[in-house]
């Protein structure tokens, strides 16, 4: 490593991925606390090898120019499908379908696939140029979309969910226009709409609701969906032959409604039982308080315990008296919370904004696209793990599986996270350069 590289590092990235390594370490531990003083799990030591590997790995692509992931992209994108593809058919006879294993050694597939999505649709979207018009919005759809679906069948419906934000900060800062961002927005809120209101109605109402009845009646859903598309025809034409804007946005409005309603139908047949009692005890955990809602109830406990300033390192009870199920990966925050308080998790949340906050300088700074388009993408990821982890253990999100980037216990999403990490250090090591 030359000096002058390493003194061109951001370090308030660097410093605040290493504090929240160690605070992971530090919690993680804790997790393996019982009630008694036993340390019962082991599972901080392969954290700390994780945390140093990673921390390794992301010093050493900062070294490396990041031209040279422009040039491979492609290659690492198609490694990355094919990869999954293979965990998705040939692991799923072992029933481990979202790992792939080596020997003692296993990886999820789908963490290191963000990182080739981003590193593709970051050399698209730089190779277009000035050309950002629906082809260009359509073609990054299509790269973003082949990796997800497949995610999304092994199934993990949260890891899948990253793929958007990823998509949506990308298009953004690359120029698409808002109408096709907006567009896809509006899509993903009406489909969470149109999926929630029958299982409101039907768990927490428990009433029948002959609108809300209706969205789960495939009869119906055909009909609405061919009389708007009638509609959505008619205004098409007469928007290529009058070339009146309001035809336009008929056609606009038509399609995110049938989108979005046919989607919610499909996801109700492809979601898995207990994806879908997720949304249930997400709208009122009471609902089965000693089954699938659990998790919410003790997370939300173990937070509301911390109150101001934390109960103390070590000296939590929900973790040490095993309340909470997955609390050194999903609900490591809620560890953290019951033990730090308010306080510790005002750091936590401190320290991701840094994170991202210089991210978005090294966008705003640097002189290449490419370079601009993976730091949205990195800004994007590491957000949305952040706001969907966190509100989930406080239980204003679904209960969804992302992990807390960087603190939650796991190799995969360690080395993803930092792999992403050193390409944002290389870029600010070379943010003047074209």
């Amino acid at each position: 490593m030359k000096l002058r590289d390493f003194l061109e590092l951001d370090f308030f990235i660097l410093f605040s991925v290493i504090i929240l390594l160690s605070l992971g370490i530090m919690f993680i531990y804790s997790s393996g606390i019982t009630s008694d003083g036993l340390l019962v799990s082991s599972e901080y030591k392969r954290q700390i090898i994780w945390a140093g590997g990673g921390l390794i790995l992301a010093l050493g692509i900062a070294m490396v120019n990041y031209r040279r992931f422009y040039d491979i992209s492609l290659y690492i994108y198609l490694a990355a499908v094919a990869v999954l593809m293979y965990a998705s058919i040939f692991s799923r006879v072992l029933n481990t379908s979202r790992w792939i294993r080596i020997g003692i050694f296993s990886f999820q597939a789908s963490e290191f696939a963000k990182i080739a999505v981003i590193l593709l649709l970051a050399r698209y979207l730089a190779d277009t140029k000035l050309n950002k018009n629906f082809m260009c919005f359509f073609v990054s759809c299509v790269i973003v979309f082949i990796p997800m679906v497949i995610v999304l069948i092994q199934p993990d419906l949260g890891t899948a969910l990253v793929f958007i934000p990823i998509l949506l900060t990308m298009s953004f800062v690359a120029g698409i226009a808002m109408r096709y961002v907006i567009f896809v927005v509006s899509c993903l809120l009406f489909t969470g709409v149109f999926l929630v209101l029958p299982l409101w109605q039907t768990h927490i109402f428990r009433q029948p609701l002959p609108g809300l009845v209706a969205l789960t009646n495939p009869r119906f859903i055909a009909i609405v969906s061919l009389f708007l598309g009638i509609i959505a025809a008619i205004a098409l034409f007469s928007y290529f032959k009058f070339k009146k804007r309001y035809f336009y946005w008929i056609v606009y409005g038509v399609a995110i409604f049938v989108f979005s309603l046919v989607v919610s139908f499909a996801a109700r047949m492809v979601l898995r039982s207990y994806q879908m009692m997720r949304l249930i005890v997400f709208l009122d955990p009471n609902i089965d308080p000693r089954g699938a809602g659990w998790n919410i109830i003790q997370s939300i406990t173990a937070i509301g315990a911390g109150g101001v300033t934390g109960q103390g390192y070590l000296q939590g009870t929900q973790s040490h008296y095993r309340f909470l199920p997955e609390q050194s990966t999903d609900f490591i925050f809620s560890i953290f919370s019951e033990e730090t308080g308010f306080l510790g998790g005002f750091v936590v949340f401190l320290l991701f904004m840094v994170i991202c906050i210089r991210l978005l300088r090294i966008i705003k700074i640097t002189a290449d696209p490419f370079a601009s388009y993976v730091c949205a993408g990195l800004a994007g990821m590491i957000s949305f793990h952040f706001f969907i982890n966190v509100g989930m253990t406080m239980g204003i999100m679904p209960i969804t599986g992302i992990p807390l980037l960087f603190m939650s216990y796991g190799g995969s999403a360690v080395f993803s996270a930092m792999t992403g990490i050193g390409l944002a250090l290389s870029i600010h090591i070379r943010r003047y350069n074209r």
